[in-house]
């Protein structure tokens, strides 16, 4: 089987090179990003196509002659990209965090007899998978809380955050608001909105905040009250919010001494090398996903919790693991033909098929991705 990976960065690459490993798998990478592809080409048994994935006649053309798509491109181009595949009649497995709707591209997916699954990494993703399977095991889901964060093991002031997935996607978390079900009703507030303070094993005391990470569980899952919170170290909301609230994240172009500028592009020039996670810069994934509910009259909650750092024997970071091992692992699933539905998947839908679930629990733990699961009667 022939696949081809749009992405070679910090998630994009450790993808391919997991496929790679299997005999089966004929796999190629493509980016713009020459050394990346270089690098990939010289070390693993995967080959390197030079594309720009702005232009969605390039995204057509570079995966006509592919079986399978793992679409790992920036969310600022993923909705247009994830189309552009579809309508090249190919199946997907994609981990873009765009803001548009995934299910506005169903219908395109149905017309193409393509199967496609979207938002498929750690959060949404697995968290999604996990929610979708308990929500089955229930007669009424009551609530869903999410809190997920990637962070560098060391802290370094004055950020203590790096960035382990697209720069570009972390300012998204905040600036797009959030949305959350409360009482039956959608909930509309500013990201890093709503603060608390959490203790996990091996780290401390994290922050969290409301972002906009719900996504289509907000349209798939009946539950009266259900939210996601991203974590980070305590006092990262405060930087945030003032760089947020002087407008250093606005889009819009300003006049500075006749020449127009996006303080968004500004900020972003500025910031992104301080948070560039470095090779060989060890990262940790925390996350944690309680599913409260009922069934047979009795109240149960459901927790699920994840601690995975980055692995110094291959060296891949935890987020690469975490987001792309999912996505790599849903792959294989499909391959196999033990997930056949056509159209658009949102990874809850996954979680409606038991055997489907232990196949991705399997496949993570297999990989050194391990969820432990606990049930609470109340």
């Amino acid at each position: 089987m022939k696949i081809i990976v749009l992405g070679a960065g910090l998630v994009g690459g450790p993808m391919a090179i997991d496929l790679a490993k299997e005999k089966e798998f004929n796999v190629s990478v493509a980016d713009i990003n020459e050394p990346a592809l270089e690098e990939l080409e010289k070390y693993h048994r995967i080959s390197g196509i030079k594309t720009d994935f702005t232009d969605p006649e390039n995204v057509k053309r570079v995966v006509e002659n592919f079986d399978f798509v793992l679409s790992a491109v920036p969310g600022f181009i993923g909705f247009q990209t994830l189309k552009a595949i579809i309508g090249a009649g190919k199946n997907v497995i994609d981990i873009a965090f765009f803001p548009e709707n995934l299910f506005d591209l169903d219908g395109l997916a149905k017309e193409n007899n393509v199967i496609a699954i979207s938002d498929i990494g750690v959060a949404p993703g697995m968290s999604n998978i996990l929610i979708g399977y308990v929500d089955h095991l229930f007669d009424k889901t009551e609530k869903v809380v999410t809190y997920v964060g990637g962070l560098p093991k060391t802290r370094k002031l004055p950020w203590e955050y790096k960035a382990v997935f697209s720069p570009s996607d972390v300012i998204e978390e905040y600036t797009r608001p959030a949305r959350y079900i409360e009482g039956g009703q959608m909930i509309v507030k500013p990201a890093l909105s709503d603060p608390e303070l959490i203790d996990f094993p091996h780290i401390g005391t994290l922050e969290a905040f409301n972002s906009d990470g719900l996504r289509s569980l907000a349209e798939t899952i009946d539950a009266p009250n259900m939210i996601e919170k991203t974590l980070r170290f305590k006092g990262h909301i405060e930087k945030i919010a003032l760089l947020r609230d002087m407008g250093l994240f606005n889009k819009e172009k300003i006049d500075v001494k006749g020449v127009q500028v996006s303080p968004l592009d500004l900020t972003s020039r500025l910031l992104f090398p301080k948070w560039k996670l470095e090779k060989g810069e060890a990262d940790i994934t925390i996350m944690k996903v309680i599913i409260e509910g009922y069934k047979d009259g009795k109240r149960l909650k459901y927790e699920y919790d994840l601690y995975d750092e980055y692995d110094q024997k291959t060296g891949t970071h935890s987020m690469a693991r975490t987001t792309g091992y999912t996505a790599t692992v849903a792959l294989r699933m499909v391959a196999e033909g033990l997930y056949t539905r056509k159209g658009i998947t949102a990874p809850e839908f996954i979680g409606k098929q038991p055997e489907c679930v232990e196949y991705m629990l399997k496949g993570l733990k297999e990989r050194g991705v391990v969820y432990k699961e606990t049930i609470e009667e109340f």
